[in-house]
């Protein structure tokens, strides 16, 4: 019974992980990649009067940063549940 309730919480911690990660690349991707590394090639694109890559380093990560911490709660709960770990 113990080696059971070992073995589920392994799994959760693995998952848990495994979205962190998943998050954390799309975070680097958003705010990095497109912020800063491929904003010279995204301003070539102008959005109501302003280059793409200014509006990803300016606004758009934040919007992305947004998105990911209600992804990750959905996510996270979601997970609690399936592995009976969920407060009521």
């Amino acid at each position: 019974m113990a080696s059971s309730k070992e073995e589920a919480a392994i799994a959760y911690w693995k998952e848990n992980v495994r979205l962190l990660i998943t998050l954390l690349i799309i975070w680097f991707v958003v705010s990095y990649g497109l912020g800063i590394i491929l904003a010279p090639a995204l301003n070539s694109i102008v959005i109501a009067g302003y280059p793409l890559g200014f509006w990803f380093a300016q606004q758009g990560a934040i919007y992305a940063f947004i998105v990911l911490i209600f992804v990750y709660v959905f996510k996270m709960n979601a997970l609690d549940r399936k592995y009976d770990v969920h407060e009521e």
